[in-house]
């Protein structure tokens, strides 16, 4: 068994109620351990459009990376998620952030998630629920790699889910 740690994000629809059912729906793929609050975040790369919620999620589990990933994806469709355009919006998104300290870099999945070192509305809720966790590539905490962002993201907390 391992630890993953999951990124949620939604800007279509009922936001909250669309992060509910992911949390409902994960716990049929492995159990899940923490869970964040939700964060409210202006969009990123593709500006027009609604603000999104995020959050993250700590689950133990079993599958192999690639396996989790399939997992995820088929979660998606079933929640409703339809292909648009890249960086997008969407009913909802889910992405492994970390799977225990695996790295890799195969053309269907990377970890530690490789952008994730550049996004507060990722490692925000993160932080709540693993800041101590190191990256195991840049040796740095959650915490300390979220210290180290330029302000300037437009994050606020909104509370509990």
């Amino acid at each position: 068994m391992v630890r993953a740690f999951l990124g949620l994000g939604t800007n279509l629809g009922d936001r909250h109620a669309n992060l509910r059912a992911a949390l409902g729906a994960l716990a049929h793929i492995s159990p899940v351990e923490s869970v964040s609050g939700i964060w409210e975040t202006a969009p990123l790369y593709v500006v027009d459009q609604p603000a999104f919620l995020n959050m993250a999620v700590g689950l133990v589990t079993d599958l192999p990376p690639l396996d989790l990933l399939r997992q995820l994806k088929i979660l998606e469709t079933e929640l409703g998620r339809v292909a648009s355009i890249r960086f997008g919006p969407r009913l909802i998104d889910l992405d492994i952030l970390f799977y225990d300290d695996t790295v890799m870099d195969d053309e269907i999945l990377t970890l530690p998630h490789p952008r994730l070192t550049e996004r507060r509305f990722a490692l925000a809720p993160l932080a709540e629920i693993a800041g101590g966790l190191t990256h195991p590539i840049s040796g740095l905490t959650v915490a300390s790699l979220l210290a180290n962002l330029p302000e300037d993201d437009e994050i606020r907390f909104i509370g509990a889910l």
